[in-house]
């Protein structure tokens, strides 16, 4: 192909991705053709570094010589060196300069564990080295409340270098504000003679400390290596002589490689992808795509909608980023992903082969992958493949291995289902098409799930394996359109080489917009800061372009959305059409709050023009004819070689197209048209028949699909729901739950978000299915009784049934949110004294929340408003419910779409088959498990007893809790659907691996629970503490009895505070129990929950209080062979007046060791008055809080196992 850019100096340009295993080079010579080239990333053998011997080979000159600009313009490179060092710990020893109280806060984060369902919970490793504690403190207006100790800095300072360390980290509380502490620590510390100081005002000018000063450590971990990076390059061309170099950043643009920070640099090699997919594309005239990069170990994938789309905190490899990174998600599918059949089902991956020993066919030994299933399809040809495999590396992919793994594959899982063996064939196609549904589940994570109609944009294909699954991918999403740049295999370093010079300036801007001038004069400093960046990299002033945008949300909401600045009234228009976009509803006439502004240089870019070719009409030639499997059916389809095809020639599918980086598949129903830019546009000719012809039998393939399908379901409403709730604890915290059910309630899939929820839901559906034997379409019903399957007043759940064309219903989907405050005698809605369920607040039973389609706002707020203690804040409560609503109707959209397209009867035979999976997995656990007894004591004295008895040849058990003590007088008491809920989160978990969570479950499971004890609560008992408290007690009495790990904290440590005007609820983390082979985790959430705290800024910034410790109790953990985790230290200081309340466990008794481990130590509360006297709060108690009173939490540790001699 023929490009052209700017005018041609005579000299190269070199646009390189500098990857994990490759290095792609793309070079421009001097007369402004193209060629490009790949080299392995590493090869110490051969060369120091593979850029600059690509750059060195493409000059024709050896090692000795110096690369000069006589030769070379520019070097536009995308690294992972960066990315690399952080995945690997790599970095440089950093110190962190935090202020007083937060030395854990990095460490303890938001307190969520990464996976729910593991005993054993592994936390990313710091990766600065050491910390030190400022004396200093800013209010959350910027004020200086506490000066800064500069002695005490200066020693920590002295003390790190002393150790051999450089790097320094500084993040002090609200310095976005006020910099002055940060800005003389950085003095301090240049006279100490650190030589990377990164200064988290300067790195990220944004609210939340956990985010920026996780940025801003990686700023100093990573800034180092970069320089020594550029320097090594540097080396390489005559000093007099230097080409100019830059580094593409994670927002995709470019920058002077003096510059280049660490923060900026953790994507820079898929964002030129990213910048590659859009620029060419424009090319051939598409504006709206999906980018579908697939590699060997994963895929990638974006979204572009007219503007680059940024994700502004991101978390990688265990750190949080909170700097503008391209928005790109990451699924575990790709070319070397292994095929399994583990769980009754067939699985692809996450683990991958990698490259040593890679898939089947490369002659290493290596698992049955993807890559194999095209093989075994013919969809990869050996004469048509690189003959790079083989001792010598001069054999082709061996295609006999192959075939006779498919073939040993499905004569064993023949074996172990039953079922008559399928052919290779067969078995290669199932496993493609479930590696296809996961890929487009990835897909609509970043566009369904937003909002975005995506049938109508085009999938750009990029990357090695891409083109191989490309059609079958848009058939899954309902895209008729794929396009194919001629550079798509090396798109990346392509993409260096298009984009701009970018630099980006952001400020946080808290105000209303009635300080509009204010946001102008802050968008003129931040944009002459901007363009001077640019400026002083080359671009001429007229060439920069200026892009203004403010970061705006509703009064009151948390979830800020960009818009392009402009005026008031633009400003308003163009969020309320974002907020519909995103939501699906209108945010006029709410009032709007500018949250952070920022402004976008842009200069620089390559001006790229392909040149048009005449089209030809001539029928193109064949190379080959080869057998191909295409949806099922064996064809002999024709081969051909891009380079030898012309502009105006089509091709209809079943059909390979091969070229050097990549094999495109036009599958049966497709056609591929080579344009006048000799891009490749695949189209879909024949619509596609949604109407699948799958049997009711069940299908291990099928069985994947329909379990993927399902829980895709319950997580598409559940980000519907943290998209469009109003409050904290759903939005922020996530403490919500959303599920899909069968006609009779039985749970089908519940997307896993707070345990205590799982399995507990479905009481509510069946509750109001026998009420409403008669529900009509329109008609979605709302409850919170727990005695009805709920769990306590505040868990509110919405249940929306789904109807046929007949009026029968065919599912039910429900949403379960926490409502900040529902009601009751305290704020918060946890009175630590209630006696009856009348006094936590209003009890919703059966309520018909919307009918005929309307919202019953007048009804549900006269609920809300009525009884003894009404809800104090009903709005909130209705803009909730709205959401919950909203997250109900894409749960029915997306069930509707599924028997679109399998049909009813298929669609509940594999509801039953997803059920009775997981029911198999259960049972096979059990013919493993020993049983046990315990008896569990709570700090009133009182006994949780439960005795596990296994049946191992019937594979089913008993989870007697019989001798339980009687209902507590107070609040200590669960709902039964509590105590199912804490029955399938410990079965679930003993799996140790991802099952279908749904009804199947509990079918080999008989749960006594005598009622009117503490754990089958009736009404009217009260029941706050049972939800919170209970459900953890009964969790660490059942894996006492079974002998899995010690007592984890036992408690959720519920800390809820507020007055009239403002309510908070917090849950607290603590330390888990260590368990066989492995330790306990120190502060981090347990067992029941699962929700996030909120970040010490905000906080501060929502509320009258001040956060002054967030610590962990080192070596309060039970000690033993294997230790208990820490709990934590909370110190807040109230500003206002305030009513606290607290529901706290193990304040007396410990939490329990295991099997000669000893105790975790217990928790505490008290009150540190303003007057200096200490007031005695007990676990489960309610004091008021003046002005400058400090309100003090510890947290319970874990217990540890096992004997430490």
């Amino acid at each position: 192909m023929s490009i052209k850019t700017k005018p041609s100096n005579g000299k190269w340009e070199f646009w390189i991705d500098r990857g994990g295993t490759f290095t792609d080079i793309v070079a421009k010579s001097p007369d402004g053709t193209f060629k490009n080239s790949k080299y392995l990333s590493e090869n110490p053998e051969q060369y120091k570094d593979a850029a600059i011997q690509g750059i060195r080979d493409f000059l024709k000159i050896d090692s000795s010589e110096k690369i000069q600009d006589l030769n070379v313009d520019c070097i536009k490179m995308g690294t992972t060196v960066a990315t690399n060092a952080l995945l690997e710990r790599k970095g440089d020893r950093t110190l962190l300069l935090i202020t007083e109280g937060f030395r854990d806060l990095l460490r303890i984060g938001y307190q969520a564990r990464p996976k729910l369902f593991d005993f054993n919970i592994i936390l990313p490793v710091p990766i600065y080295e050491m910390v030190g504690e400022v004396k200093e403190r800013l209010g959350a207006q910027g004020e200086v409340i506490k000066s800064l100790d500069e002695a005490k800095a200066r020693d920590d300072l002295k003390s790190a270098r002393a150790k051999g360390i450089k790097s320094v980290a500084i993040a002090l509380m609200h310095s976005y504000l006020n910099p002055i502490h940060e800005k003389r620590i950085a003095e301090i510390a240049a006279d100490e003679g650190f030589e990377q100081i990164s200064i988290s005002h300067e790195i990220s000018p944004l609210m939340k400390l956990v985010g920026r000063a996780d940025t801003t450590v990686i700023d100093a971990y990573l800034s180092p290596i970069l320089k020594r990076y550029v320097a090594q390059i540097s080396l390489e061309f005559d000093t007099n002589y230097a080409a100019q170099l830059l580094f593409m950043q994670s927002n995709g643009g470019l920058t002077n490689a003096n510059v280049f920070r660490g923060k900026d640099a953790i994507l820079s090699g898929p964002a030129g992808g990213v910048v590659g997919m859009v620029k060419t594309a424009q090319i051939a005239g598409f504006k709206k795509l999906i980018g579908f990069d697939m590699g060997g170990t994963s895929t990638d994938v974006c979204h572009y909608n007219g503007e680059f789309e940024r994700s502004f905190e991101t978390e990688v490899a265990g750190a949080r980023v909170r700097a503008p990174m391209m928005d790109i998600h990451t699924v575990a599918a790709g070319g070397g992903s292994i095929l399994f059949f583990r769980d009754g089902r067939f699985q692809v991956g996450p683990e991958s082969a990698g490259a040593n020993p890679g898939p089947a066919c490369y002659r290493r030994g290596g698992p049955l992958t993807v890559t194999d299933c095209n093989v075994m399809l013919g969809k990869l040809q050996p004469p048509h493949f690189p003959r790079v495999f083989g001792p010598n590396a001069d054999q082709p992919i061996d295609v006999s291995i192959v075939e006779n793994m498919f073939k040993e594959f499905a004569e064993e899982t023949a074996i172990k289902t039953g079922n008559k063996p399928l052919t290779a064939v067969e078995l290669a196609d199932g496993f493609l098409r479930i590696a296809v549904s996961n890929m487009a589940n990835a897909i609509k994570k970043i566009s369904v799930q937003r909002g975005y109609d995506i049938t109508k944009y085009a999938l750009q294909c990029f990357g090695g394996a891409g083109g191989q699954h490309a059609c079958l991918v848009a058939d899954a999403l309902g895209i008729e359109t794929i396009f194919i740049h001629p550079f798509a295999g090396v798109l990346s370093a392509y993409g260096m080489g298009l984009a701009e010079i970018r630099c980006m300036k952001e400020r946080q801007f808290e105000r209303s917009l009635r300080d509009y001038e204010e946001a102008l004069k802050l968008l003129s400093e931040l944009s002459e800061k901007a363009t001077n960046q640019v400026l002083s990299q080359g671009v001429h002033h007229d060439d920069i372009i200026l892009e203004c945008r403010a970061h705006l949300r509703l009064k009151g909401s948390h979830q800020a959305l960009m818009v392009s600045f402009g005026n008031l009234d633009e400003l308003k228009k163009r969020f309320d059409e974002s907020h519909r976009a995103r939501y699906g509803f209108s945010s006029d006439g709410r009032e709007l709050i500018f949250e952070a502004l920022s402004v976008e240089a842009i200069g620089g870019a390559s001006e790229i023009k392909e040149a048009a070719y005449e089209e030809v009409k001539q029928a193109p030639a064949a190379v080959d004819i080869v057998k191909m499997t295409s949806q099922g059916n064996s064809i002999k389809a024709p081969l051909y070689e891009r380079s030898l095809l012309k502009s105006g020639q089509w091709i209809s599918g079943p059909a390979i197209i091969k070229e050097p980086t990549g094999t495109n598949i036009i599958e049966l129903g497709w056609s591929a048209k080579v344009n006048e830019f000799r891009h490749l546009i695949l189209e879909r000719k024949v619509p596609i028949n949604r109407k699948e012809a799958v049997g009711t039998k069940a299908d291990p393939i099928i069985l994947e699909v329909f379990n993927s399908l399902f829980m895709s379901i319950a997580e598409q409403m559940g980000a519907t729901l943290a998209n469009t709730a109003y409050s904290v604890n759903i939005k922020e915290r996530l403490d919500f739950s959303c599920a899909l059910f069968d006609p009779k309630g039985g749970l089908v899939a519940n997307a896993p978000h707070v345990p205590v929820h799982l399995g507990s839901m479905s009481g509510s559906i069946k509750s109001i299915i026998r009420q409403n034997p008669n529900m009509k379409q329109g008609e979605v019903f709302v409850l919170n009784a727990p005695f009805n399957g709920g769990t306590h007043l505040p868990d509110v759940t919405v249940i929306t049934p789904v109807f046929d064309d007949d009026g029968q219903v065919l599912f039910f989907v429900a949403s379960r949110g926490h409502h900040a405050d529902i009601g009751g005698k305290t704020p918060g809605s946890a009175p630590p004294d209630s006696q009856s369920i009348e006094e936590e607040g209003v009890l919703i039973d059966n309520f018909k929340l919307v009918e005929n389609g309307k919202f019953r706002w007048q009804e549900i707020k006269q609920l809300l408003s009525s009884g003894k203690y009404p809800c104090r804040n009903i709005e909130e409560n209705l803009a909730d419910l709205a959401a919950q609503v909203a997250a109900n109707e894409t749960g029915v959209r997306e069930i509707k779409k599924m028997i679109e397209q399998f049909g009813v009867k298929v669609v509940h035979s594999y509801m039953r088959h997803v059920q009775d999976n997981a029911e198999e997995c259960v049972r096979q656990v059990l013919a493993r498990l020993k049983g046990g007894k315990s008896e569990y004591e709570l700090d009133n004295g009182k006994f949780i007893r439960v005795a596990v008895s296994v049946n191992k040849k019937a594979r089913k058990a008993e989870i007697d809790f019989s001798g339980t003590a009687a209902k507590d007088p107070l609040n200590y008491n669960a709902p039964l659907a509590v105590c199912h809920a804490v029955v399938l989160y410990v079965f679930r978990s003993l799996i140790g691996k991802e099952i279908p969570l749904n009804e199947g479950c509990f079918r080999p499971l008989t749960i006594i629970a005598p009622k009117g004890s503490m754990i089958h609560a009736e009404y009217p008992s009260a029941v706050i503490a049972g939800n919170t408290e209970v459900s953890q007690l009964m969790c660490n009495a059942l894996l006492q009895a079974l002998g899995i790990m010690a007592g984890s904290q036992g408690t959720m440590n519920n800390f809820v505070w507020g007055n009239d005007e403002l309510q908070n609820y917090e849950t607290i983390c603590g330390g888990s129990g260590a368990g066989y082979n492995f330790n306990g985790c120190s502060g981090v959430q347990t067992h029941m929950t699962n929700t996030r705290s909120t970040d010490p800024e905000i906080l501060e910034f929502r509320f009258p209080v001040r956060v002054e410790e967030m610590s962990i109790r080192v070596g309060s953990g039970g000690n033993g062979k294997f230790a208990g985790g820490d709990g934590i230290t909370r110190r807040l200081r109230f500003l206002e007046q305030m009513t606290v309340t607290t529901l706290c466990s193990h304040r007396r008794v410990p939490p329990k060791g295991l099997n000669g481990g000893e105790d975790g130590e217990v928790g505490r509360e008290w009150i540190e008055r303003q007057n200096g006297s200490i007031d005695r709060h007990n676990g489960n108690d309610i004091n008021e809080l003046y002005p400058g009173d400090v309100f003090v939490m510890q947290t319970p540790s874990g217990g540890g196992f096992g004997s430490k001699n």
